[in-house]
């Protein structure tokens, strides 16, 4: 089980990494759940949806993943992902911690965890430095990707 659950974890990144958006999505069950401080406790639709969006609008996205761990129900990584932030211009390096349980050879809940103050000083420049910590910002920027995946579904 470690074994297969470790060949998913690398499958699903090693898609990632080849912009392989369809090779992402096979990685999860259908009742997955995926939650990180951005865009939080989405279903396994608006998930999918997620990778859909993020890897056709991040042109020069590049991501490196390390340290794929398995146990008998899941897994982690840590991964970072190179890009330009859309919304500024910005470039950006966000080393990201991932968290999986997997159940019957798929992804059933995957937590990544990073620094979003850390993330918002190099995404919005002066204005992630001074409110980065806040949980105004915060909030700010989930509501404005949760806006961005909505528009992003009703287009299909």
């Amino acid at each position: 089980m470690m074994k297969a659950n470790h060949e998913l974890i690398t499958k699903f990144y090693t898609a990632f990494q080849n912009k392989d958006i369809k090779g992402m999505q096979d990685c999860y069950s259908d009742q997955a759940t995926f939650s990180d401080p951005v865009f939080s406790n989405l279903n396994a639709q608006e998930l999918r949806a997620m990778w859909a969006m993020l890897i056709q609008s991040g042109k020069d996205m590049r991501i490196e993943f390390s340290a794929v761990k398995a146990w008998e129900d899941g897994g982690s990584a840590h991964w970072d992902a190179y890009y330009t932030f859309s919304a500024t211009g910005r470039k950006v390096l966000n080393q990201i911690d991932a968290e999986f349980i997997i159940e019957n050879g798929k992804i059933l809940q995957h937590r990544d965890h990073f620094n979003f103050y850390t993330w918002s000083r190099q995404s919005l420049g002066f204005t992630g430095m001074l409110l980065g910590w806040t949980s105004f910002l915060r909030n700010k920027v989930r509501k404005q990707a949760s806006a961005k995946l909505a528009a992003y579904m009703s287009k299909d």
